[in-house]
């Protein structure tokens, strides 16, 4: 197959749907699947590279920051997404279009699939459901919608990253949509033998923003200072500087670590210190970081939010809570924190949990995706 993959965000750009485009295509590179990919730039990124294989093309769309694209920079990357991609269809004379993000990259697609023929499968990953993250995207969504049903209509296949994601589009897309989990190399991801730290270490990573909840982490932590523990907070983003604030005011500075913006092997670095992967998020799809953390055998302290519900046997290999509890993420901390026994049974409970998100079940959903959808395509052709 010849794949071409529209994504406004891919490494180091962005969060974990960036990283999930960029493990799919790799792994269908890896079997064989030409894949060009169509991303945005930023920054001093090189405008053109491989990786792995896999031909990467960044696009000019007024992108200012790493870790968030502004509604002004995602409205850019539709139209030089657009531009590039008719040359390239054109040009390269591509079978399917692989397009993550109904909302911006699904615009394109959809045009050029209207204008090629070429057919499109598409992967929601919340963010760009009506709904999926409201504190971020319920102002344009409002007045965006109207002119999503299109995409969603059009495309020749869709994929959901969890099954809280399909239950939420399915509530404005009434369309078959299935759903296939953002996945790990479990070969490459290896924690060696799993052991307690001491003190023990909790980890976060994500955007510090409204939606990944972070001050509700420094506000938990505080009360359980009589206890030893260290966290790391892994990521950056617009609530920074209050998280440093809040953590100076309850006089933690020398508990807490905050290393900014990370590589996606310096997180697996991280973690492979670390004990419990704490995340108060108030909407997930399903999280990367949190699949990832399955793989190094880390116990789950989380919301009871998105694909979180999927990672997290509550009381096997951590516990799932109301992102707005008061004392629900202390009293799960308190428990692991004070019991190694617990926390080790824990651990190794991810472990063996992490099976179920290998990669290279994930690829092989999309790999049979694609071609059924190109094969679809050709037989609607023929008939």
């Amino acid at each position: 197959m010849r794949i071409l993959v529209l994504t406004h965000e891919y490494p180091p750009l962005g969060g974990g749907g960036g990283r999930v485009a960029q493990d799919i295509a790799l792994g269908l590179a890896a079997r064989g699947h030409a894949v060009k990919i169509l991303t945005a730039h930023w920054g001093n990124l090189p405008p053109t590279g491989y990786d792995d294989g896999v031909m990467i093309q960044r696009l000019c769309s007024g992108r200012t920051q790493p870790y968030r694209a502004s509604f002004a920079a995602m409205l850019g990357y539709v139209f030089a997404a657009f531009w590039h991609g008719m040359r390239l269809v054109r040009r390269w004379r591509a079978d399917v279009i692989h397009v993550h993000f109904a909302v911006p990259a699904g615009a394109a697609a959809w045009l050029l699939s209207l204008l090629t023929g070429v057919p499109y499968v598409l992967t929601a990953h919340l963010g760009d459901v009506p709904g999926g993250t409201p504190e971020k995207t319920s102002r344009w969504f409002r007045w965006v919608y109207p002119f999503t049903p299109p995409i969603w209509r059009r495309a020749a296949r869709i994929a959901a990253v969890s099954e809280f994601t399909r239950s939420l589009a399915l509530k404005r897309y009434p369309l078959d949509i299935q759903v296939i989990p953002n996945g790990v190399d479990l070969e490459a991801i290896q924690p060696g033998k799993i052991a307690a730290q001491e003190p023990p270490r909790i980890v976060f990573a994500g955007r510090f923003m409204e939606q990944k909840n972070p001050l509700k982490i420094v506000h938990t932590l505080r009360s359980l200072r009589e206890l030893h523990w260290t966290c790391a907070l892994l990521g950056d983003g617009p609530l920074r500087a209050a998280v440093e604030a809040e953590i100076a005011a309850a006089g933690l500075q020398d508990r807490f670590t905050l290393p900014g913006w990370v590589t996606p092997q310096e997180v697996l670095d991280w973690f492979e210190r670390s004990d419990i992967l704490f995340m108060p998020s108030l909407s997930e799809g399903l999280p990367v970081v949190g699949v990832q953390a399955l793989a190094m055998g880390l116990a789950i302290v989380a919301s009871r939010v998105g694909g979180f519900v999927d990672l997290v046997s509550d009381g096997e290999n951590g516990w799932l809570l109301d992102s707005q509890d008061g004392t629900g993420f202390e009293s799960a901390l308190r428990k692991l924190l004070s019991n190694p026994d617990a926390l080790l049974k824990m651990r190794q409970a991810s472990r063996r949990l992490a099976a179920r998100f290998d990669i290279r079940r994930v690829v092989d959903a999309y790999e049979e995706l694609l071609i059924d959808a190109i094969q679809s395509h050709v037989q609607g052709r023929s008939g």
